[in-house]
């Protein structure tokens, strides 16, 4: 079996990866293609669904040519995705308008409307979780509100990844780790819920059949397969979205170990294998890719996003160095960053662009430099950015391990997961060991796994992660430097509640009537 392959194909915010791995999870050949994000408003975030299959059509073709492999030695394609985005399509299954994606904020009254209907307790005993306003229900809502004639020719609601299993397969279907993000799940059940879709007016028909992550839930048309140089038949997984695909890739699938993930957003996971609910709604509570299990979740939205604008906005001379050396800037940044002292001289960051989640579930929120001096260079605001970062993922580590979910090891995944210097900071800040594993394409890892279950390669996702994941360097917390992120995380936590009230102050300035 040694030259059949797996692919795994992530659709991810900024552009979709297709990667092809053999059957021991190395990869043989990756291809990214990107697309645009639009923000027509303040707030508002949307994709074009037909990029995201462009994309994915156009990365498998060029993985398959780069590689050299016979198409018939692909066993199995499976998909990662961006979770939450809202798809619609007509009767022919054509896009309706933009996908509403994972980061769009504008449905902060469709949220108070959800939660009205419905009662906060009994939404978050049903969907395991709060109305947010990045969950596709009360996206649905805001189109049913004010583009009701779009809705009218909506004959299917579907998630940005499964949009693409559509385009490669002509089939309608969704798994459980991703639909459970939806927000019109029983997620203790594991099944659409009757009461929440009816309460917001949602015919369970819109809806794609749900399936596991592990089955197959269609193959390779032969139009995609055109497209894609893939054959006609090739199995198709029911696949994850990116956060439960990311664990799989990770191995997180059996307790006791932990993720913190630095993507475009920064997640902390932990896998369960029963669901565990926070009645305060501050983590998220979803089905797992791994059959028969959850896991649970907190979510900062801007981790490697603010990373990168500080990048983009302010060291343009470092990029310029970078790519005359042929090295990734952001080592560059890494090593600046390091020339500031532990707690950025006094500096602290808030790293809420896009609102937050965990723990504060604030859409409003917004970031902060506190603590600015004119003695403060660009490596200060460039490590108290990072900072930031750690402290809010240090908000979603607590939560996840006071609901009891406690690990012998982080596993570090994410572009931000990479870097020696990140990793070494959270370790200070979690208290506790952070790994690297062996795969630094953690979500098309994890997708291609759980293909390679579908096709029959590995009886279950443990399995296949057995087979394939090892972990590697590991970095211990310095004593004297968790000391001090205990004490400054207290000041941290404490800006945001001395802000919350002026974040409201600020969204009817910057809204004026």
């Amino acid at each position: 079996m040694s030259d059949f392959y797996l692919l795994g194909c992530d659709v991810g915010t900024s552009g979709t990866k297709s990667v092809l791995f053999t059957l021991s999870g190395k990869p043989v050949a990756s291809s990214v293609y990107e697309y645009p994000l639009y923000q027509p408003q303040n707030g508002y975030a949307e994709q074009d669904p037909r990029d995201f299959a462009e994309a994915a059509f156009a990365s498998i073709r060029d993985v398959i040519a780069k590689s050299g492999v016979s198409p018939d030695s692909v066993l199995s394609v499976g998909l990662s995705g961006q979770m939450h985005g809202l798809v619609l399509l007509d009767e022919k299954g054509e896009p309706l308008r933009r996908a509403i994606i994972w980061c769009d904020q504008r449905t902060g009254e469709e949220c108070e409307e959800i939660t009205r209907i419905l009662g906060r307790e009994k939404l978050i005993a049903i969907t395991a979780n709060p109305a947010v306003t990045g969950f596709t229900a009360s996206k649905i809502r805001w189109v049913q509100k004010h583009e009701p004639e779009i809705y009218e020719k909506t004959r299917k609601i579907l998630l940005p990844k499964d949009y693409v299993r559509f385009a490669l397969t002509g089939e309608f279907a969704t798994d459980y780790s991703d639909a459970s993000g939806m927000q019109l799940m029983d997620v203790p059940n594991r099944r659409w819920s009757n009461e929440v879709c009816a309460a917001l007016g949602i015919d369970l028909s819109l809806l794609a059949p749900l399936c596991e992550s592990s089955e197959t839930a269609g193959r390779i048309s032969r139009e995609a397969s055109k497209k894609t140089g893939l054959l006609p038949g090739t199995p198709v997984a029911g696949s994850a979205g990116d956060q439960a695909a990311a664990a799989v890739g990770s191995g997180i699938v059996r307790p006791g170990v932990i993720s913190a993930t630095i993507g475009t957003s920064g997640v902390v996971f932990a896998y369960a294998d029963r669901p565990s609910i926070d009645p305060q709604g501050r983590v998220h509570t979803l089905c797992h890719a791994v059959k028969g299990a959850w896991h649970v979740m907190g979510v900062t939205q801007g981790a490697g996003l603010s990373l990168q604008w500080f990048r983009n906005r302010f060291c343009g001379e470092e990029m310029r160095v970078a790519a005359g050396l042929g090295v990734d800037p952001y080592s560059i940044l890494d090593r600046e960053a390091a020339l500031s002292p532990i707690g950025a001289d006094g500096l602290l960051f808030l790293p809420y662009f896009m609102g937050e989640r965990t723990p504060h579930l604030d859409p409003d929120a917004r970031g902060v430099f506190f603590g600015l001096t004119a003695s403060h260079e660009k490596r200060d605001l460039l490590r108290a950015v990072m900072e930031g970062v750690g402290h809010s993922l240090t908000d979603c580590y607590d939560i996840i391990r006071e609901l009891g979910f406690d690990a012998r090891e982080v596993r570090a995944a994410g572009g931000g997961g990479r870097s020696p210097f990140w990793r070494q900071m959270l370790s200070d800040m979690f208290s506790a060991p952070v790994v690297t594993t062996n795969s630094s394409e953690a979500g098309a890892l994890g997708a291609a796994l759980l293909g390679g279950v579908a096709a029959g390669v590995y009886k279950d996702v443990p399995e296949a992660c057995d087979v394939t994941v090892f972990t590697g360097n590991t970095v211990r917390p310095d004593p004297a430097a968790a000391a001090y992120y205990r004490k400054a995380h207290v000041l941290y936590q404490k800006l945001y509640r001395s802000l919350r009230e002026d974040y409201q102050l600020l969204k009817e300035l910057r809204n004026p009537v």
